[in-house]
Formats: C-alpha cells, structure tokens, sequence
C-alpha cells in the first residue's frame, strides 16, 4: 500500500518493537527516561549515569510542513525503516509484522526522489524469519553499476536456535523482485549477533559491520548476555565479574564482545576487529577518499564509560587501523542506552559522526546530540553540540550533493515523540554550525535520512502498533 498525504495528525506511535527478552529492561528504562523530565534525575542515579554539565545550544527555525507519502502492508504493523539513494533513485526497507509477531522484511523504491514508490516487495525467502527492532532494523545499500539502476543489497537479523543470524538478499532489477536470501559467513555461530550497518563503496563492493556476541555464549561465559546488556541481570547476592554487590562488571563483560566486518561475496572470512563493544547500539559505515572504509560503534571503555569509537582501512578492509575515542563524553551508565551513532563523510573527505549523550542543563539531565569531524581519521576535533528540545534520540546523517550535513531525529519528553531534521554547514575555518526545524505535526520514531538532488528525504514508523505505518517525507 502506498498512500499521500499533507500531514499525519497525533496519536499515539509505536513500532510493534518486539526484542529479544534481553533487551526489555534497557527499552523499558530508556522510555521511561524520555517520557518526562522529572524523572530523569532519579533514573540517572538508580542506573549509573555520570555526566557533565553542557550549554545548551539555541539555533532552532521554526516547525514546518511536509507532503508525505505512507508506505505499509496492509494488515500488519510496518516499523523500522532504512533508507538508501543515489541520485534520484531510493530504496525504503522495513519490517512488517503479523499479529503474532512473525516478520517479514518488504522493500520499495522510488525513481523520483521519493514522489512515488512502487508496491512493497517482499525481501526474505523464508516466511516469518526476520527478527528487528528499532536500534537493529534491516538495512539497505545501492551498488552502482555501470548501467540500469543501482545494485539493491539488504541484510537484517534473523532467529536460529538459541541465537540470531544475518542475512543479506539482493536486486539486480531495481527492486522487482529479490533472490534468495543468503547467510553472512560464520553468523551461525552461537549466540546473538546484530546492530549491524551495511555500504557500498564506489566499485560496488557492498561491506557489512556488526556487534557479535558468540564469546558471550561460551560455556565459559561469567555472564549471561541480559546481565552484560542491563547491568541489572540474576540475583543481587551472587558475585558478578569479581564485583561483590552483584552487579556485573560491565567493562570486564564487554570484552567478551566483538565489532565484525565482512565484504558481502569476498572469500576473506568475517573477522574480530576489536573486544569491548556496548552490546545493543547501532553500528555505522561510511566511506571516504580511494574506498576509505570507515566504521564507528559505543565502545565501553575503563570505569564503564560508553563513548563514540572510530577505525578506518585504507586497504579495502584487508587492515584496520587502531580504534580512536571520538569523544570522551564519559557517559556512565551501568547498561546499554540502545542509542548509536551514525556517520557520513563529505566531498572533502571529512569524516562526520553523530551521536546521542547525556549532559547537564540547569541542573537537568538531558539526552543531547553532538557531532565532532575528523579531517585524517586519527584525530577528532572538539564535540560540537546540536540544538535540540526535550531529550534527543536516535540520530540519523546524510552529506547532501550541496555538501550540507542533513540529520534526523526523534525527540520526547512531552508525551509522544515528534520527528525533528537538523541542517549542519561546514565554513571556510573547518567549523560546523547546526540549525533544528521540527516537521509540523509529524509524531514518529526512529527516522531515517538519505540525500536527493533537491534535499533530503525522511522515513520514520508513525501510528499504532498495531496498525503502525511508513512514513515518507520529502525538505528542502
């Protein structure tokens, strides 16, 4: 089903996110958290939350309108979009659920820049085998080719056994129809795997990263992954990690846990890249200059802070070079905030990395959004915050063809949650500056973000969970 319309009213949004049971309490908290302001103080100290204090910025525009487009299978809840584009071609992807909660994964693309889509396509060969969520929903990358429409790749996350695998599906007809779906190598290794992000670079060779959480499943594992995950798992008596009040030590826990990366089709196996992620943040993939492979997560560093990372390969991802703290936000928290970054690189070859943190306003504890540029890949400048109201989630960035940063984002804390796109300009010193525009009436989660020839264009999940939609939006 394809629907147009000016705006989308109020109402309650939902994504019908069904999660592994693992990651309940970190949804349950962080909602609670964003739902209202006075009670981010007592959650802050009940899980931990060390942060600084942080001006808050004050470059807003005022709310404008867009003209959307709905996107959905009828009958079942459509959450957890991704988006991809090249040129004025897009791909939108996304989860559609029954309501007893098998899921499938549906594409459609647009040719227009996202005026019109054609019908939903189904993705994965095997009924009901997708297992999403908003922090790890299918992802989609273009390919370009030499002639035709660009080379459509998908992978999400499905259930094997006790754990979860990945599965990638692919269109060399621009969308009609997709083959069959194939397993990322060593995926179906015990435990569970996911967060993943997926890219193409420039010779159309598509590469994948993900969190991977095997090591976690070996008879030998000192925690269960829902302890590492919330910090808050099995009996407050017994001795977690050496830590005698029953917390598990969540710095000693992430180091059981892997950053993977693989080149889809290539005959290199996927490989470790380093120990020591947070469990269940997203991942992000970017390219630069000569097929510059870029990849950021939230490692989990010394005293259980959990900053931004970044590594690069100069080598097509033969090598990688040593992971660099973006930002040494020092954001404590005794679990998983299920919030990651997202990055894109400029014309320039700057690297650019967006992502949430919590700070201090007026003796208030605010989830903000920051970014910071690398001009090497070895150093960050200072973070620069973004304007933003209310507590700011799941940030999403796009380099237009003007060479304009576009994000997106969700913002909460006056009971539902309202789609916000920010606009970051680079100057002739190398500073950044950021300007917020909230979209009218748009309630929603998790947008998404992806650069057209005229703007950029939006997707976000949008009314009841039951019922819950694609929503498409087109700024200038």
């Amino acid at each position: 089903m394809v629907a147009q319309r000016a705006r989308v009213g109020g109402g309650h949004t939902a994504g019908a996110d069904r999660r592994p049971a693992w990651c309940s309490l970190s949804e349950v908290v962080m909602k609670l958290t964003m739902a209202a302001a006075p009670g981010i103080v007592v959650l802050a100290a009940a899980f931990g939350w060390a942060v600084a204090p942080s001006a808050a910025p004050s470059s807003s525009s005022p709310a404008v309108s867009a003209t959307t487009t709905t996107l959905a299978v009828a009958g079942r809840a459509n959450a957890h979009a991704s988006l991809a584009s090249a040129g004025p071609f897009a791909a939108v992807v996304w989860s559609a659920s029954q309501k007893d909660g098998t899921t499938d994964v549906y594409a459609a693309v647009s040719r227009d820049s996202g005026i019109s889509f054609g019908a939903p396509v189904v993705v994965n060969r095997t009924p009901g085998d997708a297992r999403v969520n908003g922090e790890q929903p299918p992802r989609v990358t273009l390919a370009p080719r030499p002639s035709g429409p660009p080379r459509i790749s998908i992978i999400w996350t499905s259930k094997r056994g006790t754990g979860t695998v990945l599965l990638t599906a692919r269109s060399d007809d621009g969308g009609r129809t997709y083959g069959g779906s194939v397993l990322v190598p060593g995926t179906d290794a015990p435990g569970n795997r996911g967060w993943e992000a997926i890219g193409a670079d420039a010779s159309g060779r598509v590469h994948a990263v993900w969190l991977d959480h095997r090591r976690l499943a070996a008879p030998d594992a000192t925690r269960t992954a829902a302890a590492h995950h919330h910090g808050e798992g099995g009996s407050s008596t017994a001795t977690a990690a050496g830590r005698p009040n029953g917390r598990p030590d969540g710095v000693a826990m992430a180091q059981q846990s892997d950053l993977y990366f693989d080149t889809l089709g290539d005959s290199a196996a996927p490989r470790a890249l380093t120990p020591g992620v947070c469990y269940c943040c997203k991942t992000a993939i970017a390219f630069g200059r000569q097929d510059q492979i870029l990849l950021a997560w939230r490692h989990v560093y010394p005293g259980n802070f959990r900053d931004m990372a970044f590594t690069s390969s100069a080598d097509g991802g033969r090598t990688f070079s040593p992971p660099v703290r973006v930002s040494q936000d020092n954001w404590m928290l005794e679990g998983c905030p299920d919030d990651g970054p997202a990055m894109a690189s400029d014309a320039a070859g700057r690297i650019h990395i967006v992502w949430p943190a919590v700070v201090v306003d007026r003796g208030t504890q605010v989830k903000a959004l920051f970014h910071a540029m690398s001009v090497d890949g070895r150093t960050f400048q200072p973070r620069v915050r973004i304007p933003t109201q209310g507590q700011a989630n799941h940030p999403q960035l796009a380099v237009a063809a003007d060479g304009t940063l576009r994000l997106a984002w969700d913002e909460s804390g006056t009971g539902t949650r309202h789609i916000v796109t920010g606009r970051g300009v680079v100057d002739a010193d190398g500073r950044v500056s950021f300007t917020r525009t909230a979209l009218a009436g748009e309630v929603g989660v998790y947008p998404m973000v992806a650069a057209i020839p005229a703007g950029a264009m939006l997707a976000w999940t949008t009314g009841v969970p039951d019922a819950s939609v694609i929503t498409i939006a087109r700024v200038q």
